[in-house]
């Protein structure tokens, strides 16, 4: 397995795989946030890859010097399998190689299942960034 930055061709694939993880829901949301990132800075979504299948994905963001950890899916068969890890020490690399200040977890009500997952690579509670405000959301 390999992680690498998306590409456009990844497109079907990726919207599949969050097709597949994520609630109904949590994938118009992530859809959302998905589409915003590709049209700052495609670096910060990473796949995972193995044999030329995306098995996993990571969304990040960069704002005001913060790395922020938006969403992770990892394919059901692939699950408990370091895929998660991996994308998560990758995208800590790129936010690294930015000198944020501060790097974050977002930690909405669909992230809440894999907190965990964050703290065992480290992470401390008070690396979850908790928003009740729909960032998405333009007032006009």
């Amino acid at each position: 397995m390999h992680v690498r930055s998306f590409q456009l061709s990844d497109y079907r694939p990726v919207t599949q795989l969050l097709e597949t993880v994520l609630s109904e829901e949590c994938y118009e949301l992530t859809m959302e946030a998905f589409a915003r990132q590709l049209s700052w800075d495609s670096e910060l979504v990473l796949v995972a890859v193995e044999e030329d299948e995306i098995i996993g994905m990571i969304i990040g963001t960069i704002d005001n010097n913060r790395g922020y950890y938006y969403r992770i899916a990892v394919h059901p068969d692939y699950q408990r399998q370091g895929v998660g890890k991996k994308l998560i020490q990758s995208l800590r690399g790129r936010f690294e190689q930015r000198n944020v200040a501060k790097i974050l977890i977002t930690a909405d009500e669909h992230n809440e299942p894999i907190l965990s997952l964050y703290e065992s690579l480290g992470y401390a509670t008070t690396d979850f960034f908790r928003s009740f405000q729909k960032l998405s959301i333009v007032a006009g």
